[in-house]
């Protein structure tokens, strides 16, 4: 086991390297979505664009050899721009399916708050099932399959609010902001220097992220640790039982047990990546805002008080004990 988490860790850690090549910063992001790849799931990102999100998962793809689409969502794009379309062929009086750019293994669904409700639902089958139906037949999506979707939070017009069902595809979500004017420098010299130079190496391959994913049902979980994480979803639901009344006011929705399974999956890629075959508190109390904050549905007097879903788990975070 041990040899086989050194094996991993090194992957991991050639894919980072391949990526600070292009991306100078966004430590966060970048670990944010190796993780969501390892742990076959799914990612928000939100911010203003220009901050190199679609240069990060597009670098990450190159070096783990994973076929990438990216699409643009808009407010007149329909589904079947998203999975398929027929095309009808004159010679042979007869129409065939074309698959559109769902058929890949990294998925960027840039501005997806920019279409309809009906083009976002059209992501929930694949992202939930990893499968798409046509007509009367099923496609099976390569594995590994994710989607990492995309949002800009300053545009109200044509913009469309991701419905709760949405959300709840998403494992995590992480806010990407701006770093300080030492770090942007670093930027300016890089691409005017070494940026268009630099290769991509492939240094992961799909049998690699198999063998992760076989790793990763092997990383010890403490009884403990079980606790500590059903007290903190439990805190969300019964904050009077962790000295927390206060915040009860501005909860409306609760976090469900899905949650608490994302929170512990993502905590044991957390320690493959700390090279550890066990999860430690620690790992949870990182991670726990970006899996569960996105998941609180607040009150109006939250949003009255200015309580944003980030200081209800950091209120959680710092009353609940580690067991």
């Amino acid at each position: 086991m041990t040899e086989n988490i050194q094996q991993a860790y090194e992957k991991i850690n050639q894919v980072k390297e391949q990526v600070h090549k292009k991306v100078v910063w966004q430590d966060d992001l970048i670990e944010s979505i190796i993780i969501w790849i390892l742990w076959k799931w799914h990612i928000l990102i939100e911010w203003v664009p220009g901050l190199a999100k679609t240069l990060t998962v597009d670098t990450i793809a190159k070096a783990m050899d994973l076929s990438f689409n990216r699409i643009q969502f808009t407010p007149d794009l329909l589904p079947s721009d998203l999975i398929w379309t027929e095309i009808y062929n004159p010679k042979t009086w007869e129409f065939s399916i074309k698959k559109w750019p769902i058929f890949a293994n990294l998925i960027l669904a840039d501005e997806i708050n920019r279409s309809p409700s009906k083009v976002q639902s059209a992501l929930l089958e694949a992202m939930a099932e990893k499968q798409v139906t046509i007509w009367n037949k099923t496609f099976k999506l390569d594995l590994p399959f994710t989607v990492l979707a995309t949002q800009n939070p300053i545009e109200q017009a044509w913009t469309y609010k991701l419905p709760e069902a949405q959300m709840d595809r998403f494992m995590m979500k992480v806010d990407v902001d701006y770093q300080d004017k030492n770090v942007e420098k670093e930027i300016y010299k890089k691409i005017n220097t070494s940026f268009d130079s630099e290769k991509i190496e492939k240094v992961m391959s799909k049998q690699d992220i198999f063998e992760i994913w076989d790793i990763l049902k092997q990383i010890y979980v403490s009884d403990n640790i079980f606790d500590y994480i059903t007290n903190l979803i439990d805190a969300t639901r019964h904050p009077e039982n962790y000295w927390l009344e206060d915040i009860r006011k501005y909860i409306q929705y609760w976090i469900s047990p899905r949650w608490g399974i994302s929170l512990l999956n993502s905590a044991k890629v957390k320690a493959l990546i700390n090279k550890r075959d066990f999860v430690l508190p620690e790992d949870i109390k990182e991670l726990a805002i970006k899996v569960l904050a996105h998941r609180l549905v607040l009150t109006y007097e939250a949003i009255a008080d200015n309580i944003t879903a980030k200081d209800i788990i950091r209120k959680i975070l710092d009353k609940v004990p580690v067991v």
